[in-house]
């Protein structure tokens, strides 16, 4: 998936955000854990109605999900520049408040899993950027809420972040992200779906930075293809832009370079001036490391997939080719060696 960590072992907090919730903090639907299955508690600001009924006449609104996530923050300062009328929907007033405080007016605070939701979300609005919650129980079911709203309500293009290589039914994420595909095509609606390889990611970066150990739960020799989700952003904001040009495309995003867990610590090393070593750990001592000892009773989902990701990666390259991203950007897509080189110097002076 885009969203396989790259980078060796998270604090507790950051793996429950990478797994309870989505790939990234905002990535997706509530973080709360249903008591006893119990519902996802709904949060949802007063809204009110369409785009014309707020008085923004015939412009073309922009819903972006997950709007304070790892891809939101990236793409919705693009969209804000370039003058979009933005929607933005999270999980929590926290994100709602950063949004706000950035230019986005008109943000919806709610639970995607909840029909209710999608439906007040996607009324009035024209194009949708859909990222769901990646490694989430419910994923499959909320993605399947957001098409149908989707199209219930009239919405003109649906740009869909998947994953590179969905077909892959070995990987949970990457079965649901595959299902979604499917029903995206079969929905009627306008669509371009992005295929992102594994995410370039600061907080990723950090540990190897801070304990020159950069640590992985598969096999150090296998090669992955990776992405700057800036470059990603910038994609999708052209999308967004120009749908004419990019409906019912599917882009596969992907940074030139293969690396494998021992290149990416030598590429770190260079950056540093000094040596990163590389460590393979195993899939349940990497999960019990944040989600606790009894990890496969109270988190089976999140336990079997760290397992298949694993057992995956350890047999298999997960590789693609550049070639697509650099037309799309029409120049050279960032290189990890150029991520790494941005990001040390943004985490001065953990760095050098």
């Amino acid at each position: 998936m885009s969203g396989v960590p790259f980078s060796g072992w998270p604090s507790p907090a950051l793996w429950k955000l990478l797994t309870l919730c989505s790939s990234s903090p905002e990535d997706g639907a509530s973080g709360r854990i249903p008591a006893e299955g119990g519902a996802l508690v709904v949060e949802l600001n007063a809204w009110s109605g369409s785009a014309s009924e707020r008085g923004q006449g015939d412009d073309i609104v922009i819903l972006v999900t997950a709007a304070n996530g790892n891809q939101g923050r990236h793409l919705v300062p693009r969209l804000l520049q370039a003058g979009q009328v933005l929607r933005a929907c999270v999980r929590s007033e926290e994100s709602a408040q950063a949004l706000r405080s950035a230019g986005v007016t008109d943000v919806v605070v709610g639970d995607i899993a909840d029909p209710d939701v999608m439906a007040r979300a996607m009324r009035g609005v024209d194009k949708v950027y859909y990222v769901g919650p990646t490694l989430h129980p419910e994923e499959r079911e909320m993605g399947f809420v957001a098409i149908d709203a989707a199209r219930e309500a009239g919405v003109k293009h649906f740009v869909f972040s998947s994953v590179l290589h969905a077909i892959l039914t070995d990987l949970t994420q990457h079965e649901v992200k595959r299902d979604l595909e499917e029903h995206l095509l079969s929905s009627g609606i306008e669509f371009t779906i992005l295929q992102p390889a594994n995410y370039m990611l600061r907080h990723r970066l950090k540990p190897a930075v801070e304990q020159g150990l950069f640590r992985l739960s598969w096999a150090l020799d296998r090669y992955q293809s990776m992405v700057d989700l800036s470059d990603v952003a910038e994609v999708a904001a052209a999308v967004l832009a120009d749908s004419g040009r990019h409906a019912g495309a599917t882009y596969e995003l992907v940074a030139p370079g293969r690396y494998t867990a021992l290149d990416i610590a030598t590429v770190i090393s260079d950056v540093l001036g000094r040596e990163v070593a590389a460590e393979r750990i195993d899939a349940d001592q990497f999960t019990a490391a944040s989600l606790g000892a009894d990890h496969e009773i109270c988190f089976p989902y999140h336990t079997g997939a760290a397992r298949a990701i694993s057992k995956r990666y350890s047999s298999h390259d997960f590789i693609g080719n550049p070639n697509v991203l650099t037309w799309l950007l029409g120049r050279e897509p960032t290189s990890f060696k150029d991520f790494v080189q941005r990001e040390v110097e943004l985490l001065h002076p953990l760095g050098r």
